[in-house]
């Protein structure tokens, strides 16, 4: 019998569009029916590209920057980006040591394509972003994951990496500010990791830190603490949650300059170089007033407050708080064994937040897409109004179970 052609390759048999795609598309779907939905699931800010960044593409375009660019980002911008390094975070890479992607989630794609073989293992603590771990499938990769809790801030523990090290290990990834419980390490916390790693050599660090901006305690990269560590570590950061430029799809990697080539020489084979005119725009982005990064980092503050008071109101729901990004991670564990009004047994956060979309029209993201279940994931990204209302509505579902 002939065999299909268009059968999935086996690196991505069980790959499939995250829970937070699906439960975005759920939502989507109720609301073309007619049903008033408020969907609280994606991780996108909703302050516009600030207008001088706008007029920057623009004006990129209209002097003919539309053409092809270096696989590892435009000169302008690499520099630029070191010039950022040295002003926020203490250090000034090379331009050579930066590369530019589409998007910080393929700067994490390209370091693990470019040195990831069969078995090669990835340390992740849960909660997770979810893409992490498919990434590391595709890849080729086994992913080593190490549950966290509230007691320890969801933050990877010294022991609990030391354990979890062996000798397949390649790399560890730590996303701090983090997605999705808002967790952010101490300089104190990334040091006594950082020492756990200088007894591991072969083991490489990657340091996700797109939500640097977005953080309501002092901010410590990786690579500050510990820059003995350089020569092992890759930092991810971009412009897309910091200034409200998710659809500009430029985000950027630092490290070692033979990781970098690695990573661009993958890059060169899937994309080339990123957006000519989303580098303009990210290069007027890092470059001008950073005033408006303070600004919108205190209004996320005072959402994430008001909502963190809503949730834990309701007497069901144990919400700790975050110390950055722009989400919360609350505990739904005390609603399971009720009943729903539809008669819908709460048996797991899946069954809670499906529950919730169905009485009350509100959309999160259930915590077993995090790698921790038992939890939710309530993006505070969304308007003063729509994040009141969800929460009215989400402590009425509360009140409703019996």
């Amino acid at each position: 019998m002939p065999q299909d052609p268009f059968r999935r390759a086996t690196r991505i048999a069980a790959v499939e569009l995250s829970e937070i795609i699906q439960v975005s598309e759920a939502a989507a779907a109720l609301k073309r029916a007619g049903r008033d939905v408020i969907s609280l699931g994606t991780g996108e800010p909703d302050f516009p590209t600030p207008p001088h960044v706008v007029a920057a593409a623009h004006e990129a375009a209209l002097r003919g920057e539309t053409t092809y660019t270096p696989t590892a980002g435009t000169p302008a911008l690499r520099t630029a980006i070191a010039a950022a390094c040295e002003r926020e975070n203490g250090y000034r890479p090379e331009p050579a040591e930066v590369i530019v992607s589409t998007g910080a989630k393929q700067v994490i794609f390209n370091a693990f394509f470019a040195t990831l073989d069969a078995g090669d293992e990835v340390i992740l603590a849960a909660p997770y972003w979810t893409s992490y771990p498919d990434m590391v499938a595709v890849c080729g990769g086994t992913s080593v994951v190490v549950p966290t809790d509230a007691a320890t801030g969801f933050k990877l523990t010294p022991d609990a990496l030391a354990a979890a090290i062996t000798g397949r290990t390649r790399w560890v990834l730590l996303n701090s500010p983090g997605n999705p419980s808002g967790a952010v390490y101490a300089p104190a916390e990334l040091e006594a990791l950082a020492e756990v790693l200088r007894g591991a050599p072969h083991v490489g660090i990657i340091a996700d830190e797109i939500y640097q901006h977005i953080c309501y305690v002092p901010f410590a990269s990786f690579r500050t603490v510990a820059p003995d560590l350089a020569g092992r570590m890759l930092i991810v950061n971009g412009v897309s949650k910091s200034y409200a430029m998710t659809g500009w799809r430029i985000g950027w990697g630092i490290g070692p300059r033979r990781l970098i080539e690695a990573m661009a020489a993958a890059q060169g084979q899937a994309t080339s170089g990123a957006s000519s005119v989303g580098q303009a725009a990210a290069l007027a982005a890092i470059s001008g007033d950073q005033q408006l990064l303070a600004e919108r980092n205190d209004d996320f503050r005072d959402r994430r407050d008001m909502v963190q008071s809503a949730l834990n109101a309701t007497g069901l729901i144990r919400c700790a708080s975050a110390e950055g990004a722009f989400y919360l991670f609350p505990d739904c564990t005390a609603t399971f064994g009720k009943t729903a009004p539809d008669g819908a047994v709460i048996d797991c956060d899946a069954d809670f937040t499906a529950a919730l979309l169905s009485a009350e029209g509100v959309a999160l993201v259930p915590g077993r897409a995090f790698g921790l279940p038992g939890h939710f994931r309530l993006s505070y990204a969304y308007a003063r109004a729509s994040l009141a209302e969800a929460c009215t509505r989400i402590a009425r579902f509360c009140q409703s179970l019996t």
